[in-house]
This record gives structure tokens, C-alpha cells and sequence, in this order.
């Protein structure tokens, strides 16, 4: 079993053997590849850069390490912000609704916050998920120099 130790980190280094584009009018994609799972010590405090090896070619990924508290700072950041994209969300549908129900007499324009509101409606649907997800993936590892075909990847248990 894959239990989570106190202090580590749990990636894989991802080799990608085949990337293949298939379709005219719907396209169509298969990625094929393969991950090698390493276990990567946290620091006490700060960065670390780790050196790792993959285990298709050979080649040398190398990775930066941040400590337990940064990354939940860092995930609580992104959660923070999601939480907050939806409370924008909410609000300016909200006012689009109240003004966008208004009969308006003739010559009278809606308000200048109309727009924005549907402008900011349209960005918090893609940002709050997006938000959300990219704080549930951060780890606390990010990739610092690797040969083409060639990622590193959270493991989940």
C-alpha cells in the first residue's frame, strides 16, 4: 500500500512514448506513457531541487521541492480564491438579474455595471473550477528542467 509518510512527497516522473492526433472534422487524441513513482523528502524549511532519473531513457528531471507549510499555504490561497470566484459569481448574476429585469423608459440606457457584471459572471464560471482543481493537484513539487516528453505528476492514494 501506498501510505503517505509524514515529511515526503509522493510524484511520478511521467514519459510520454506516443502522442497521436486522429480525425478531420472531430479530433481525436491518445497520449500513451509511463510513469516511474519516486518518494521525494520534504525540507525543513524553504526549497530544495531534487535530481531525478527516468527510468524509459535515462534522462535527468529536475524538480523543486517546497516545505509542508508553503504548500498549504499555497493550497489554501487557491481555495481561497475559488471560494471568492464564486462569491463574485453570485453577486453579479445577482445584479444582472435586478437590472437586466428593469423595463427602462425609452432613451434611458442600462447601468455601466451591467457589462462588467456579465463580463465578471463570464470569468468566475472558468475560474472557480479551475481554481479549485489546480488546489486539490498542487503538491508542493514543480518541474525545473526536463527533456522534451517529460513531466512530473502528483500521485494520488
Amino acid at each position: 500500500m501506498n501510505r503517505p509518510i509524514p515529511g515526503t512527497v509522493q510524484i511520478a516522473v511521467r514519459h510520454i512514448l506516443s502522442d497521436t492526433t486522429t480525425g478531420v472534422m472531430t479530433r481525436t487524441r491518445r497520449i500513451t506513457w509511463r510513469d516511474t513513482q519516486y518518494r521525494v523528502r520534504r525540507p525543513a524549511s524553504g526549497k530544495h531541487t531534487v535530481e531525478l532519473t527516468c527510468s524509459e531513457c535515462d534522462a535527468a528531471v529536475r524538480a523543486e521541492v517546497r516545505d509542508e507549510a508553503a504548500t498549504r499555504r499555497t493550497t489554501g490561497i487557491l481555495r481561497t480564491l475559488a471560494a471568492l470566484s464564486v462569491l463574485v459569481l453570485v453577486v453579479a448574476f445577482g445584479y444582472a438579474v435586478h437590472e437586466g429585469g428593469k423595463t427602462l423608459p425609452e432613451g434611458q440606457s442600462l447601468p455601466v455595471l451591467f457589462p462588467v457584471s456579465i463580463i465578471s459572471i463570464a470569468l468566475a464560471i472558468f475560474a472557480a473550477p479551475m481554481l479549485f482543481v489546480m488546489s486539490l493537484r498542487y503538491n508542493g513539487v514543480s518541474k525545473l528542467d526536463a527533456p522534451k516528453l517529460h513531466g512530473i505528476m502528483p500521485v494520488r492514494n
